[in-house]
């Protein structure tokens, strides 16, 4: 491999050399609690019914950022703050006061910072709802996931339509600029039509933003996704239909497609970012900020700071051992390489912009592309050839129909990827 793992030990010194001055960042924080097991999640989550945990967890969270902050951009700005998990309203909303201050103890906050936060409408209170606005939040993400009744026993996760409805309406009256809300197609008895009329409930709420997410079936990797039979899932050409009857219905409904698995209305900043070019992607999906280094804090959160992707721990016993040591809490890290970088700049213009212009990857980087990646466009004639790109020697663009299956043209770019054929094996990533 092209990379070098960064010794976990020695993350700080190497950091230092990555660092720029003034710089925007972005703050993930993982609240890995939740109060009951969704069958589907492959999440890194701990399941407890117990307040204590949290304010424990908050203990090394504040440690975790004493270590940290030094190693912050001098005069940096935070520009976005999310909050993920796990589900991080599981924190009562004391707890969640008590996170505010400790967040902003340790780093600069922009007046306008857009501070995003996941929740589970199962276990949400109005008090929840009106204390993040209160210190700041003003988008949302709601897990949805899928709105038949029978759907939501075969994951256990019973969400009735009129709950979503409730929590819409509160945080439509505490003032929350946008809400998002995650579908999944592909989980257990789930039907074409089941998940259409899914759809049609989600527009009649108008979300500003829409998640639909491919369920991958991995039990061998996540052991509670072994309660679901294999028997009970979709079949591989139903998914795809659920996903382009929604991609279908939701751009007739107004929505921007704005790539994979992503849409917004047009007023929203995530299809002014499409729109401006300024869209990106990472780990927790689409973002409207190009280019700002990720700061991640607690258990399994993953930092992208200039050419490091870091790790925390995943446990929450080696990430409190290692806070107790005084030892920034990573367990693994990746200095990326010229090579690194450069795929992830192609992968990024495919998911983001749809297209490669192979003149301007020359001029931006400094290299023949066509020779450089003479490899991965003899690949690209079979995807051409089932329709899903346009491929001449001046660049490539994602058709309508590839835009289902972005994921496989962005994996001919994917160097750690094993090298095998990619047509023919498309409803495997949709």
């Amino acid at each position: 491999k092209m990379r070098e793992l960064v010794d976990p030990a020695g993350v700080g010194g190497g950091l230092s050399n990555a660092i720029s001055r003034n710089k925007e960042i972005s703050i993930y924080i993982h609240l890995p609690f939740c109060a009951s097991l969704c069958w589907y999640c492959g999440c890194n989550k701990v399941i407890s019914r117990n307040p204590a945990d949290a304010d424990r967890y908050l203990d090394y969270l504040k440690k975790d950022f004493e270590l940290t902050s030094p190693l912050l951009p001098e005069g940096h700005v935070v520009t976005q703050l999310h909050l993920g998990g796990g589900t991080p309203t599981f924190l009562s909303p004391k707890q969640l006061m008590r996170l505010n201050l400790i967040i902003r103890q340790f780093v600069n906050l922009s007046p306008q910072v857009e501070c995003s936060v996941e929740m589970d409408p199962r276990f949400l209170t109005k008090a929840h709802v009106q204390v993040l606005r209160s210190i700041g939040f003003n988008r949302a993400s709601i897990g949805v996931q899928d709105m038949d009744p029978v759907v939501q026993k075969a994951i256990h996760r019973i969400q009735p339509f009129e709950l979503n409805m409730e929590v819409m309406g509160w945080l439509r009256e505490s003032g929350f600029e946008s809400v998002n809300m995650d579908l999944i197609y592909g989980l257990p008895a789930q039907t074409p039509a089941g998940f259409a009329d899914t759809v049609e409930k989600v527009i009649t709420m108008r979300p500003e933003r829409l998640a639909v997410y491919n369920y991958a079936h991995l039990p061998d990797h996540f052991p509670s996704q072994r309660l679901i039979p294999d028997s009970t899932l979709p079949s591989a050409d139903n998914k795809i239909t659920m996903l382009q009857a929604a991609i279908e219905r939701f751009e007739e409904a107004g929505y921007v497609y704005i790539g994979m698995d992503h849409f917004a209305l047009p007023s929203d900043d995530l299809a002014k970012a499409k729109k401006a070019g300024t869209l990106q992607r990472n780990f927790q999906g689409y973002s409207t900020q190009a280019g700002c280094d990720i700061w991640a804090f607690g258990i399994s959160a993953i930092s992208q700071i200039g050419k490091h992707m870091l790790q925390r721990h995943k446990s929450l016993e080696e990430y409190y051992k290692a806070l107790d040591a005084g030892v920034l809490p990573f367990s693994k890290g990746y200095w990326l390489s010229y090579d690194d970088l450069l795929r992830r700049d192609v992968i990024m213009k495919l998911m983001c912009g749809l297209a490669i212009d192979w003149n301007s990857l020359d001029d931006e980087w400094n290299i023949y592309s066509r020779l450089y990646f003479a490899g991965e466009r003899s690949k690209l004639g079979e995807l051409e050839a089932d329709g899903l790109l346009i491929h001449d020697e001046f660049g490539m663009q994602i058709t309508e129909k590839g835009r289902l299956f972005l994921r496989n043209i962005a994996m001919v770019f994917d160097a750690y990827l094993p090298s095998e054929p990619v047509a023919g094996t498309y409803s495997k990533t949709v």
